[in-house]
């Protein structure tokens, strides 16, 4: 069986076939540029399922543990034919060219790089940044180079932003898929990188070289005090690069601060909370579930936020106020659940009925009030560093965290572990919160 550094070199290889693209949009005839483009990645797939047999050269090349059952390079088939469904959009409707080729260059060599990591120390977290720091540089190059080969220009900020946008999201669904699914982290890659060109975000050389130092610097903090698992530290390290790109600085404290006090609330006293039945699990290392439950809406905003002033009609200070209180609440209910539950006494919310620490939907005073610092912090630094927000939109954005945390307390009481989970709970707290602070914002015609 071949090594898997050498197979990763292989597919690399069939990765490389990308560039034949750019080259297939100069024909005139557009049947004949699809033919061209898919061509190459279909007959890869052909001979993959057809030709090469079991016991040949190739075949132990390119083979995948599964394979060996059936005598088939479904692997390599799968990820050709993903490559060739990225083409045939590109070519027909309206992928960027250069999109599609860093899309695949980054799943293919970052999975070299992983291989490389891996033989060097046997750490997932180093094998992941392996995957992160080999697809973003190929990821830029492969997008400069594509664009040049079909006469077109893309600017360095958009390359790097979308290179490093790419390797994350790649790494991150590596971290949770298997390897079987490269065609689907592609095909996932490529779609969300779209998106993200279709934005048209006005990317600055200088914030994005900062996003991607406190990036980098953010996952190895989360590393080192062991705040996250690896898909946790993966989703906030992109939601923080993104955040910073097409929010700003101060999109960004409010992030960080949640993410860095929150986790380290979940370390307070952790052991004691082991003992009373309420530490998160995993030692406190949140994953990347409970990451996008708290920052989904969010991220969502600041989505939102890049889009409103091409793409709708919508006030792009209605998505600050989505965002700052999402996150808000994300803080308050944090503080809540990790201070509050080291108190004894806490009362069911629908009922106040005394409960057992731990119970969905029980509250203490001491729980509210350290909720509402949680969401006095986030309020403060949106005043400090967003010059529109104030203090009235302060206090709104206080009124939200407020808001998100009954929610939650509400939901958990109700329909917590009949209808939905916990990180569905967390999700629909800070979508109320988000759309408090959208109401109050229009009703105070601070937009």
């Amino acid at each position: 069986m071949t090594s898997t550094v050498r197979r990763a070199g292989a597919f690399a290889a069939v990765g490389t076939l990308a560039f034949v693209v750019p080259a297939a949009t100069r024909i005139q005839s557009p049947a004949l540029a699809t033919v061209a483009a898919t061509a190459p990645f279909v007959l890869v797939a052909v001979l993959a399922m057809t030709v090469v047999g079991q016991g040949s050269a190739l075949f132990e090349l390119f083979a995948r543990p599964g394979d060996y059952e059936d005598g088939k390079l479904y692997g390599l088939a799968a990820f050709a034919l993903a490559a060739a469904g990225l083409a045939l959009i590109a070519v027909q409707f309206g992928l960027p060219v250069w999109v599609f080729v860093g899309t695949v260059v980054i799943v293919a060599y970052g999975n070299l790089g992983q291989r490389l990591a891996a033989r060097v120390r046997t750490d997932e977290v180093v094998a992941s940044a392996g995957f992160v720091v080999s697809g973003f540089a190929t990821g830029v190059a492969a997008q400069l180079g594509a664009a040049r080969l079909q006469g077109a220009t893309v600017a360095w900020p958009d390359a790097l932003f979308l290179a490093a946008s790419g390797a994350l999201v790649a790494a991150l669904l590596r971290s949770v898929l298997f390897e079987r699914d490269d065609p689907l982290v592609m095909l996932s890659v490529g779609l969300l990188l779209w998106l993200f060109f279709e934005l048209d975000p006005s990317v600055a050389s200088q914030r994005v070289f900062v996003a991607l130092g406190i990036s980098a610097v953010l996952g190895y903090v989360a590393y080192a005090l062991d705040t996250a698992s690896l898909p946790g530290m993966l989703t906030g390290v992109l939601l923080s690069l993104l955040t910073i790109v097409l929010g700003g600085y101060g999109w960004f404290a409010m992030l960080i601060t949640f993410f860095g006090l929150g986790g380290l609330s979940t370390k307070y006293r952790y052991e004691e909370k082991k003992d009373r039945g309420i530490a998160e699990e995993n030692e406190g290392a949140r994953g990347s579930g409970n990451v996008l439950a708290n920052s989904i809406v969010a991220l969502v905003a600041v989505l939102a936020w890049a889009a409103s002033p091409s793409h709708t009609a919508v006030d792009p200070t209605l998505f600050l106020y989505a965002f700052a209180g999402a996150v808000a609440a994300a803080m308050t209910d944090t503080f809540s659940s990790e201070f509050g539950g080291l108190y004894d006494n806490p009362r069911l919310i629908t009922t106040f009925q005394p409960v057992e620490p731990g119970t969905d939907g029980g509250v203490t005073w001491q729980g509210v009030v350290a909720g509402l610092v949680g969401s006095g912090i986030i309020a403060g630094i949106a005043a400090v560093t967003i010059g529109t927000v104030g203090s009235v939109g302060a206090a709104v954005i206080l009124v939200c965290g407020f808001v998100g945390m009954t929610v939650d307390s509400l939901l958990g009481a109700t329909v917590e572990g009949t209808v939905v989970g916990n990180q569905g709970v967390n999700a629909l707290a800070t979508l109320a919160a988000a759309l408090t602070g959208v109401a109050v914002a229009v009703g105070l015609a601070l937009v």
